[in-house]
């Protein structure tokens, strides 16, 4: 309990950065959220149809799904650190770094003249990225209340599904028109506008402690040690069976290494971090737990059918690049839709589980409908479970984020977002890896001896092998398999709702008995009254001219002091309205 007690002190310690906004000011911030949101997920998302011409120009075909696995393995290991470097350096500093970073990525990704060069930046642009997509949320629960919450990240939702949308014909047209460079050329500048404007246009508490204590309050060795875990485990995963065998000693050093470093990080934040990452009481809520690993498997499957049902359309159907983006389109339209309409919803009727049940169930539909698919299904036919899976990613990706808020003390918003994009990113990294190393076995088992080699080249399908029938049927034969792997996951999801309970959107307190303290200063006399009020109604504290302006909320406790002898009634009077 002590030790329990001397982190939520730590926690509350921090500059409180709630800058609840006007609605016109809201329109703004969230208008410049949006759009950095939005280039970051065209993007992430926009390079998946255009990984073949991108393997055939840096002669990378054995390797170019580390192409999407480093840019995981990145976004991963920082997720966490995230949140708590915005705790103690602002939320504007490290979005905008963030935005930097992946704009200089971008740069340097169409520079790459291997594919070393090129995974190395990417995995860069995965730190930039991940950034980006964890501080839009948790600047959004500083400015909205968690009423708020779902109609604004509803919005964020919206964004990330038109990214995907916008991201694959931008990336296909630019490549069949000119060149794949020419996609992250037009990013880099972008970007660098962006955090511009992000910086003049978005609200700021900048912290009261300085620099090097700032510095002193990162959690330096949890953030080592969970690197050194998510790496470690995540490489050999991705790679185990297909790169290198999985009884060679570097794989299992590998894993013998990132075991034992998350035993230690769990020790580390559980024992002896003064400021963890992850607060590991957060797990003892069963519900809180139950859609962490919900995260994990989603972003499993999410991240594996962004991948692979472009190479389904391109392999086992031969379709162009710009036509599979087309065929796709209904995923990604109805994401933007139903995240829309699932905030709105949650914010009327301030309940989020029906909404999460109703995603996945409609993603569960839409992933046994995906067994059905072959080689010679229509068009028309294959968009059918992408239609419902486009309705279910909507119905799940933002509503489980506010759920998640909603079973979590206000202090560690940060924290939560931070953690649970963590388990997110690291199912997106462990399901394409699985997913490639499915598709790869089943090639191996199904492909004519004559172009066995072609087991190695998930990715690009030579020309000379697009015309053989043998060849197109073991490509579908994998992806099938791929489409199978999904299924149990997110049935498993749908499994997760029993144990989940909507409590509203009010966010449990803290443990600790003492309310947060407001204090009104009226002149440099020392405090002479205090007194603890209930407050009942909406009001601002300001008592003299000299007086800090203080917005409460309503049903929370509030200490408020009084100094040169201003009685507490007399400064309610003028705070009353």
């Amino acid at each position: 309990m002590a030790r329990h007690d001397t982190v939520i002190k730590a926690e509350q310690a921090l500059h409180d950065q709630v800058n609840l906004l006007p609605r016109r000011q809201i329109i703004t911030a969230m208008a410049a959220i949006s759009v950095t949101l939005l280039i970051n997920f065209i993007d992430q998302n926009g390079i998946a149809v255009t990984l073949p011409t991108i393997a055939k120009d840096l002669n990378g075909q054995d390797t170019i799904s580390w192409a999407g696995t480093s840019s995981l393995l990145a976004n991963t290991a920082f997720q966490m650190l995230y949140g708590r470097l915005s705790d103690i350096f602002g939320r504007k500093t490290v979005f905008s770094a963030a935005i930097c970073l992946l704009a200089l990525a971008d740069l340097l990704c169409g520079l790459s003249q291997n594919p070393t060069m090129f995974y190395v930046f990417r995995g860069v642009a995965g730190i930039g990225g991940g950034g980006i997509a964890n501080l839009s949320m948790i600047i959004v629960s500083d400015i909205v209340t968690l009423e708020q919450r779902g109609q604004y990240q509803g919005i964020l939702g919206s964004m990330i599904g038109l990214g995907n949308m916008v991201g694959p014909f931008l990336a296909a047209a630019l490549a069949h028109q000119t060149s794949w460079r020419v996609f992250f050329y037009m990013l880099a500048p972008l970007g660098g506008v962006t955090c511009t404007v992000t910086y003049f246009f978005l609200p700021s508490k900048p912290p009261t402690a300085s620099f090097k204590e700032s510095i002193g309050k990162v959690d330096w060795i949890g953030s080592l040690l969970s690197s050194i875990a998510i790496i470690f485990l995540l490489i050999p995963v991705s790679g185990g069976g297909a790169y290198f065998s999985w009884d060679s000693p570097m794989v299992i050093s590998m894993l013998t290494i990132g075991g034992l470093s998350i035993f230690l990080f769990l020790a580390w934040e559980w024992k002896y971090a003064k400021l963890p990452m992850m607060p590991l009481d957060i797990y003892n809520n069963h519900i809180v737990v139950v859609m962490l690993v919900q995260n994990f498997l989603f972003g499993a499957v999410y991240q594996s059918y962004l991948y692979y049902v472009p190479l389904y359309l391109q392999n086992a159907h031969r379709f162009s690049i710009m036509r599979s983006a087309l065929i796709t389109l209904p995923l990604v339209v109805l994401q933007m839709v139903f995240s829309i309409l699932s905030g709105q919803y949650i914010t009327r009727q301030k309940r989020y589980l029906e909404v999460i049940v109703f995603g996945f169930s409609m993603w569960t539909l839409g992933s046994g409908l995906a067994l059905m698919l072959d080689r010679h299904t229509k068009p028309a036919i294959i968009m059918i479970p992408l239609i419902f899976n486009g309705i279910g990613v909507g119905c799940i990706f933002q509503p489980t984020l506010v759920a998640l808020q909603a079973h979590t003390p206000k202090r560690r918003r940060a924290v939560i977002i931070s953690n649970r994009n963590l388990f997110r990113s690291a199912g997106g990294a462990t399901g394409l890896a699985v997913s490639a190393a499915v598709l790869q076995a089943r090639l191996r088992a199904t492909l004519p001896s004559s172009y066995s080699y072609l087991a190695s080249s998930t990715y690009a399908l030579p020309e000379a092998a697009k015309n053989v029938p043998a060849v197109l049927d073991a490509y579908m034969a994998g992806s099938r398999a791929v489409f199978i792997l999904q299924l149990p996951l997110i049935g498993l999801c749908l499994l997760g709702t029993v144990f989940i309970r909507d409590r509203g959107l009010e966010p449990p307190g803290d443990s600790l008995e003492e309310p947060p303290a407001v204090v009104v200063i009226l002149t440099n006399s020392e405090i002479e009254d205090s007194m603890l009020v209930e407050v009942v109604s909406p009001f601002f504290v300001a008592c003299a001219i000299d007086s800090s302006m203080s917005d409460l909320v309503i049903g929370e406790s509030y200490n408020i002091y009084v100094t040169s002898g201003v009685g507490v009634a007399e400064c309610l009077k003028y705070a009353m309205v």
